[in-house]
C-alpha cells in the first residue's frame, strides 16, 4: 500500500448502510494508520452521527461555491432578455421587471453576460458548511452540508478533498452520497479504490449496476459488500455469483444496529455480529489495496 491512499464508499441506492461501514472502517484503519475521514454526503451528512461525534466541532466555516444575480432595477430597462435567456426559467418578468426564483436558479451567469443595461450583477451566495474536528479515535473528520435549496454539492466535496490534501494521512476514506449525480462523481476523482455497498432488494441491485457504471468509467478498482444479507438470501446468494472475486463481505440484518445508533453508539464499540462481519470486511479489504 502506498504512503496516501484514497478509499471511497459509495452506493447506488441511500440507506444501504453506507455510512455504518464508513464510520467502522475509519475506526479500525485509525488504529495503524493516519486517517482522514470525509463526509461527502452534503444534502445529508450523518458519519458523525455513527462516529458518535455530534458536536464538539473545532471549526465551522462558511463557504459560497455558487453565486445568484441581483437586479439594479434603476438601470433596469424591462427589456426581458434575462428571462429569454434563462434555460432554468428561473427569471420571469412580473409588471416589467426581472424576480428570480432563486430555488431553480444555477448561477450560470447568462442573465449578467446577455443585459444590455448592465442592471445585474452576479453575488456570492451562502452554499454550505464545512466542518472539521479531530475525534476521540485520533483521526480528523471532515463534513460537508449544503444549504438547504442551494446547488453546488460537487463543488463542495472537491473543496473537502482540497482541504483534507493538507493534512497528514495515510488513508483518506470518503462517505460518498447514493446515486451516480455530481456529488458521487466529485467523490471518485482521483481516489484509488472503490468500496460499493447495497442490499438484496431488486432496487438497490440496479442501482447498484447504474453507480457500476460511473465507477467502470473511471477505471477504478472495487470491491463489494452485502448488508442486510438475509433479509432475501436467494437474491444475496445471486449478487455474490454476479461479484465472483470482487466480493469483500456481508453484514447480517440485526435491529440493535439501529438501537446502538440511536444511542451514538458506534458498531465497533458493540458486540453485534456486525462488528465481527466489519472486522472481516477490513481484513479482505487490506488484501486488496495492499498492492495499490
Amino acid at each position: 500500500m502506498k504512503r496516501k491512499t484514497k478509499i471511497v464508499i459509495v452506493s447506488g441506492k441511500g440507506g444501504v448502510g453506507k455510512s455504518m461501514l464508513s464510520s467502522s472502517l475509519a475506526i479500525l484503519f485509525s488504529k495503524k494508520h493516519k486517517v482522514v475521514a470525509i463526509d461527502a454526503d452534503v444534502d445529508a451528512p450523518n458519519l458523525a452521527i455513527w462516529l458518535g461525534e455530534i458536536g464538539g466541532w473545532d471549526k465551522i466555516e462558511k463557504i459560497s461555491v455558487s453565486s445568484k444575480p441581483v437586479f439594479d432595477y434603476k438601470k433596469c430597462d424591462g427589456c426581458g432578455k434575462c428571462a429569454d435567456a434563462c434555460q432554468f426559467n428561473a427569471i420571469k418578468m412580473i409588471s416589467g421587471k426581472p424576480h428570480l426564483n432563486s430555488f431553480t436558479c444555477e448561477g450560470c451567469g447568462a442573465c449578467e453576460f446577455i443585459c444590455p443595461q448592465k442592471a445585474i450583477k452576479l453575488k456570492p451566495v451562502n452554499s454550505g458548511k464545512i466542518k472539521t474536528k479531530n475525534t476521540k479515535y485520533g483521526f480528523s473528520l471532515i463534513s460537508g452540508g449544503l444549504t438547504p435549496g442551494e446547488t453546488g454539492s460537487g463543488k463542495i466535496i472537491s473543496k473537502i478533498k482540497k482541504i483534507a490534501e493538507e493534512y497528514d494521512y495515510e488513508i483518506m476514506l470518503i462517505d460518498s452520497s447514493p446515486g451516480t449525480g455530481c456529488p458521487v462523481i466529485a467523490s471518485l476523482q482521483g481516489v484509488d479504490f472503490v468500496v460499493l455497498v447495497t442490499e438484496p432488494t431488486p432496487s438497490a441491485f440496479s442501482d447498484l449496476k447504474r453507480v457500476l457504471k460511473v465507477v467502470n468509467y473511471f477505471k477504478l478498482p472495487w470491491g463489494l459488500i452485502i448488508n442486510k444479507k438475509d433479509i432475501n438470501k436467494a437474491l444475496s446468494s445471486r449478487i455474490n455469483r454476479w461479484a465472483k472475486e470482487r466480493k469483500l463481505g456481508e453484514i447480517s440484518y440485526d435491529q440493535n444496529i439501529f438501537k446502538a445508533i440511536a444511542s451514538f453508539k458506534p458498531i465497533m464499540e458493540t458486540n453485534l455480529m456486525a462488528k465481527k462481519e466489519i472486522q472481516t470486511i477490513f481484513n479482505n479489504l487490506l488484501l486488496r489495496i495492499k498492492n495499490i
